[in-house]
């Protein structure tokens, strides 16, 4: 079998390059050839291969190789829902408990958001966490304890406001989803930011997920169409993102278990039952 893995030309980092070869790395191992190709090298060719491993989150080259024929994992529409947080917020309306959350209203241009801003707090409290709809470990995520600081954040990107939840701070846990089962899960704590990311100062361990926090990894995961993903899930029970590539390191080297194998199985299965 023969595959691609899609890797943004632009982040050519240690920290990604560590993850692109750890998946070349236990393709090989699987028996399943696989080839790195930027997004710029795919953008102006035609890929070759029997699917497409897409650890990126250009869902417009995505989508193309979609059309094109050629199964893609996690496909664009998957990728698109969990790269931008609203999105995700409202695909997970009513099938998983997630907090409170307001999605700030469009704009074209930086806005005055002052009334938006004065009343989203007075729903959800103070302080508030800001997210800009895109982002990756933890960035363009703030805890904001005034009107004022909430718009100290406002660009022209789009953003939303979610209600903190206290018992959390600095406390997550990451459940790594392949397939419609947990797989692993590890206990992310940072005592120096509200952020439990590892990118941030957190520190991790490997858990024992509870029921509960299964079924709704496994629920998220399904209703975003993932064939594997992972899932932060707050204290308390609540979802709080979705990763469609999440940044598998971490948690492989936590638990010690190669999720990396278990997504090419994923892959082999569903390429045999044609559930792409």
């Amino acid at each position: 079998m023969k595959g691609i893995l899609a890797v943004n030309h632009f982040l050519n980092t240690k920290k990604y390059n560590e993850l692109h070869n750890a998946l070349l790395s236990s393709a090989e191992k699987e028996g399943i050839e696989l080839e790195i190709k930027t997004n710029l090298a795919l953008s102006t060719e035609r890929a070759d291969c029997d699917f497409v491993l897409f650890w990126d989150k250009d869902i417009n080259l995505a989508g193309r190789l979609e059309k094109e024929g050629i199964p893609v994992f996690n496909s664009a529409a998957s990728i698109g829902k969990c790269d931008d947080k609203a999105k995700t917020y409202i695909e997970l309306l009513g099938k998983v408990p997630q907090p409170e959350t307001i999605i700030a209203p469009k704009t074209y241009f930086k806005a005055d958001f002052s009334e938006f801003a004065e009343r989203a707090v007075e729903r959800l409290g103070l302080p508030v966490v800001f997210k800009e709809c895109f982002g990756s470990f933890g960035e363009q995520v703030f805890l904001c304890s005034s009107v004022e600081e909430v718009l100290e954040h406002v660009t022209e990107k789009p953003f939303i406001l979610q209600k903190f939840i206290k018992e959390s701070s600095g406390r997550d846990k990451r459940l790594e989803v392949v397939g419609g089962t947990v797989v692993a899960a590890m206990e992310r704590i940072n005592e120096n930011d509200f952020r439990s990311n590892i990118t941030n100062g957190g520190a991790m361990r490997p858990c024992v997920a509870t029921e509960h926090e299964i079924r709704i990894a496994t629920e998220a995961c399904r209703t975003l169409g993932l064939h594997f993903g992972g899932v932060d899930i707050l204290y308390g029970g609540l979802v709080c993102e979705v990763n469609s590539n999440a940044h598998i390191i971490n948690i492989m080297k936590c638990t010690d278990i190669d999720i990396a194998a278990l997504i090419f199985n994923e892959i082999r299965q569903s390429l045999q039952k044609g559930n792409v």
